[in-house]
């Protein structure tokens, strides 16, 4: 009986111990080996002996892919000096954000106030700091975002050419805002321009 009982403990221990050891089992033929066994390469790792494995690697996108997160290219160029086709070409460019949540409305006022409104005033009207009715340092009015017809007629994507570019004596902001940013402003004017022909 006692026989019994140290082969049964006996077989158990071996059992036990050989599921548990660290041995490598081979699952057989992989059919895509690729997937199986990953080549997980950081992306900002040294990849300088990658082509004598045979991995073709350049460390660039996808040509024509966008990153997630970020919006379509502005379509067209800067125009040339003295030519104006580009920026006529820009009315047909539509504004990608249809309308801003009260959290989005919120950043957006606040991007305009910094970055627009010391020259186009905090109420569109063309009378910011730097003009002040005339006894600011800028000599020139800016444009009167709310209550010109020609502003509040100018489609977005024009808009959103004169921001990107440039446009007479106003300079480029693409530096100052992403493409993000200069879209949720131009909404923001385009809806201060909706609410005063409203109210």
């Amino acid at each position: 009986m006692m026989n019994k009982f140290l082969a049964i403990t006996f077989l158990a221990a071996v059992v036990a111990l050989t599921s548990c050891s660290d041995v490598k089992r081979t699952p057989g033929s992989i059919y895509m080996p690729d997937m199986a066994y990953s080549r997980a390469y950081e992306t900002y790792a040294d990849h300088s002996n990658l082509t004598e494995k045979g991995i073709n690697y350049n460390n660039m996108p996808v040509a024509g892919t966008i990153a997630r997160g970020h919006d379509m290219p502005f379509p067209i160029a800067k125009d040339k000096v003295g030519d104006t086709v580009n920026y006529v070409a820009s009315k047909a460019v539509p504004n990608p954000i249809d309308s801003l949540s009260k959290k989005e409305a919120d950043e957006a006022e606040r991007l305009y106030l910094i970055n627009c409104g010391i020259c186009h005033g905090a109420k569109l009207n063309g009378n910011g700091p730097l003009y002040k009715d005339g006894n600011g340092p800028y000599p020139a009015k800016p444009a009167t975002l709310v209550g010109d017809v020609k502003y509040e007629s100018m489609p977005a994507g024009q808009m959103f050419y004169s921001v990107q570019y440039g446009k007479n004596l106003m300079g480029s902001y693409a530096s100052q805002l992403s493409r993000h940013q200069r879209w949720m402003i131009i909404r923001y004017i385009k809806d201060k321009q909706a609410a005063a022909k409203k109210g």
